[in-house]
């Protein structure tokens, strides 16, 4: 998304939230934005940033308060039982309103039913890193180590995120053994990768 764009959706979210606060007779106050996700990841990224635009645009404080775990429904959860009053927000992501509801058959929130969307933020796309210092340089070095005995390991911020469905995509297209290790958070999965816990992972 241009700069244009996301500036035009931001005020376009700020105009809803200050709508509805009106509506519902709400004094100004600070606006809750929460990543389901660490701090570091892409999503806490966008956050900030939409954050620190929103705050302008309304003159109020929004505040990023990140809750991390169970691949991004702990923060959507407590997101779907805050009041319904325009001040509490979530950086939903493909995996917290798409991914986990086709996985798991008991989430703790409906995505369809509790949340209302304000705007289209942005996307990113899918990318493979391993360690500097890693002997694959390449998808045919992986693919050639993921042939041997004892496999490669990658890993992700948990179960049903994204990095986990694109490392078992990855590992059905290039056959071997590729062990999944799910971490709390994405950050943590990275440093796994560095201290070469494991082999790859989808950067956070």
């Amino acid at each position: 998304m241009t700069i244009k764009t996301t500036m035009r959706t931001l005020l376009a979210a700020g105009a809803l939230l200050a709508a509805t606060a009106a509506a519902q007779g709400q004094d100004k106050g600070p606006i809750k934005m929460v990543v389901p996700f660490g701090a570091g990841t892409t999503t806490d990224t966008v956050a900030r940033v939409v954050g620190e635009g929103l705050g302008k645009a309304l003159q109020q404080t929004v505040i990023v308060d990140n809750r991390a775990g169970a691949g991004g429904s702990t923060g959507s959860d407590m997101v779907a039982k805050s009041a319904p009053d325009g001040r509490t927000l979530v950086m939903g992501t493909v995996g917290t309103h798409a991914i986990n509801a086709a996985l798991f058959s008991k989430l703790p929130y409906d995505p369809m039913r509790d949340f209302a969307p304000v705007a289209f933020i942005g996307y990113t796309p899918t990318l493979l890193v391993v360690a500097a210092d890693s002997p694959l340089k390449s998808l045919k070095d992986l693919a050639q180590a993921a042939a041997r005995p004892q496999g490669v390991a990658f890993a992700s911020a948990g179960n049903g995120t994204s990095g986990h469905l694109a490392g078992e995509l990855l590992a059905q297209r290039l056959g071997g053994k590729m062990l999944h290790v799910p971490f709390k958070e994405g950050a943590m999965a990275l440093t796994g990768v560095i201290s070469s816990q494991v082999d790859f992972t989808r950067p956070p």
